[in-house]
């Protein structure tokens, strides 16, 4: 079988033409033996996407094509990549791309936490090849980040699944979100509306929190048991110390007083970041946890094994997120891009129509 030589994708050029991504050729790394090729059928927008190609994130590796929210459909596979994929199977690619897969974390599944780890677009390969992400033609990936996706799930609704859905899982998973657990799920965007189908799919008693009652109405719809709107005033002292876990999916942190979200969690209770704003974040003063011994951390997008539970759990439970679809190319590309940076999605954009784009 022949092979392509060279893909192709819709890159961004500079942080000053984010919106005008241009249709590009490039050589991918070498193929390994480890590796798997996947022709590319649907791919996510993420908010990731945005805070690199305008750099907001700090230096981007122009042109760069981004994407991380990835489905397609098998072309290659490594003689060495035996996790039983064969050619023709429709699989998935999330957000990370290779890791060692010889340490500590990566034995104990927390291979995003590898030092080794590496990104599905903008990290640099052995050889100065950088990663190229899913507004493509093709990807190549180690095989061990390519996920098998379950017949019941939709392609244009698995696809934000990948980075958005797994990025909201895992917190929730690794934190005991369950029947008999109150969550609470704080921004209901992109990433906090698969907070709110998970948790509930979890079995957790779910409220949505956000700073006016705009989205009251689409949370109660995705299944939210209740909702905060924090622009109220007092919003916090009913609630104070009766949640369990709190997961904070918003992407900034102007004007927001965290004091008031940590005074709401019972002892012990958790508040686990996943949202990543740019600029200088949070401020905590230790004082302010005494009174309820509260736990604040993070939670960085999730590791295989828990990207496959939350696949099989998607498929029983038929959860459908919000999802609007955009041609691919140089104008759907640009304008997802650009929509997303506005917040004019509800609640996540997919790439579609790649037969189309790249013949």
């Amino acid at each position: 079988m022949v092979y392509p030589d060279t893909f192709e994708g819709f890159a961004v050029q500079s942080a000053e033409t984010w919106t005008q991504p241009k249709r590009t050729e490039y050589t991918p790394r070498p193929f390994e033996d480890t590796d798997v090729d996947i022709k590319v059928i649907a791919c996510g927008v993420c908010g990731s996407d945005v805070h690199t190609v305008t750099g907001g994130w700090g230096a981007c590796p122009y042109p760069l094509v981004v994407g991380h929210e990835i489905v397609g459909h098998v072309v290659r596979v490594g003689s060495k990549a035996t996790t039983g994929l064969r050619v023709g199977d429709r699989v998935g690619v999330g957000a990370q791309a290779f890791a060692c897969l010889q340490c500590q974390q990566c034995k104990n599944d927390n291979e995003i936490y590898c030092k080794h780890q590496l990104d599905t677009y903008g990290a640099t390969f052995p050889g100065g090849f950088v990663s190229q992400g899913g507004y493509a033609s093709h990807v190549r990936v180690h095989v061990y980040f390519v996920f098998p996706i379950p017949d019941a799930l939709e392609t244009k609704l698995v696809a934000p699944m990948l980075c958005a859905g797994a990025t909201a899982f895992s917190p929730l998973y690794r934190n005991g979100a369950a029947p008999g657990k109150k969550v609470g799920i704080v921004g209901i965007g992109g990433i906090g509306h698969f907070g709110i189908l998970f948790g509930k799919a979890l079995g957790a008693e779910v409220w949505a929190i956000s700073r006016s009652n705009a989205k009251k109405g689409d949370a109660l719809k995705l299944g939210a048991d209740g909702y905060i709107a924090t622009q109220e005033k007092d919003w916090a002292a009913p609630h104070a110390m009766t949640f369990d876990l709190i997961v904070n999916c918003a992407n900034s942190s102007k004007n927001f007083n965290l004091d008031d979200y940590l005074s709401l969690l019972d002892v012990n209770g958790k508040f686990i970041n996943v949202g990543l704003p740019e600029g200088d974040g949070f401020q905590i003063h230790p004082f302010k946890m005494l009174g309820n011994a509260a736990v604040f951390g993070f939670s960085h997008i999730a590791s295989r094994k828990e990207i496959l539970y939350m696949l099989e759990l998607a498929a029983e439970k038929r959860i459908k997120p919000w999802v609007e679809t955009v041609p691919v190319g140089e104008e759907g590309c640009g304008t997802a891009l650009k929509r997303c940076r506005d917040n004019d999605v509800r609640y996540r954009f997919t790439l579609v129509d790649y037969e189309k784009a790249f013949n």
